[in-house]
């Protein structure tokens, strides 16, 4: 198999991980795509996070999960509040860009399923491991 194609058949199944409306083949997916301590970090929080810690005198705290186990319950809350209710989808805005060996960088989106346009969407940047699972995902939403 190609590299190229590679890289996007693994972004499709990053995809399918958030839109998988059975919990235990989401759980696999999760265990398949993550490594046992994989990471992913929201970089840039929501404007309510960022001001609640302000009003506190706090810096922005970043939102980091790890391991399979919150990897999984942080899958399964954005498949609750967004595509669970058929409002939503997500989809890969583009292809998968291999920034360096082992760093891939995509852009996706979330879509209403009624009028097929993005409502929203992000960029993840993500390194992988020796066996292709992710270490670290840095997640940065809206970003166009």
């Amino acid at each position: 198999m190609n590299e190229r194609l590679e890289h996007d058949q693994w972004a499709d199944r990053y995809i399918a991980q958030w839109n998988e409306p059975d919990p235990e083949t989401r759980q696999t997916l999760v265990q398949e795509l993550w490594a046992t301590d994989g990471i992913q970090v929201l970089v840039d929080p929501p404007q309510e996070i960022r001001e609640a810690a302000r009003n506190l005198a706090f810096p922005i705290p970043p939102l980091e999960v790890r391991g399979h186990d919150a990897l999984n319950a942080r899958v399964s809350r954005a498949y609750d509040m967004f595509v669970a209710p058929g409002e939503h989808t997500f989809k890969a805005a583009e292809k998968a860009t291999v920034l360096m060996p082992n760093v891939l960088a995509f852009r996706w989106s979330m879509v209403s399923v009624s009028t097929g346009e993005a409502v929203g969407g992000g960029l993840d940047v993500i390194t992988l491991d020796g066996e292709g699972r992710i270490r670290t995902d840095h997640q940065f939403i809206g970003a166009n």
